[in-house]
């Protein structure tokens, strides 16, 4: 089982910055990718930007240059920098694990993602 909590949500002005924070914990040994994934309201969940871990990282098209994903082996912790935020970015965003095989196919889906957090809201306005 992998735990996973989010932080550091908020509401900030559009053109502002919000840093994320998941702590994972539990047994983290079978991880394969971790991520965030955003949802807004009457949307599909989707995928800002995803680690293999030890390896890539890839960014959904929207967050590309404005995003930044970083992960840290050590604390078995992510980050999600956001920079340049837009009033489109407010969702509600979760951090994510797999410990499925996940291919290049479906790293971004969110059905390849077995353990979930509970989800931290970001609100951007204009």
């Amino acid at each position: 089982q992998v735990k996973l909590v989010e932080s550091g949500g908020g509401a900030v002005q559009a053109g502002g910055s919000l840093r994320l924070s998941c702590a994972a914990s539990g047994d983290t040994s079978g991880t394969s990718y971790m991520g965030w994934f955003r949802q807004a309201p009457g949307m599909e969940r989707e995928g800002v930007g995803v680690i293999y871990i030890g390896g890539m990282i890839y960014y959904g098209d929207s967050v590309k240059g404005r995003f930044t994903i970083s992960h840290d082996n050590a604390r078995n912790a992510l980050y999600l920098q956001m920079n340049s935020l837009k009033p489109e970015d407010t969702a509600m965003y979760y951090c994510a694990a797999s410990t499925n095989a996940v291919s290049a196919y479906g790293r971004m889906s969110p059905r390849r993602y077995n353990y979930w957090g509970q989800g931290t809201q970001v609100t951007v306005s204009s």
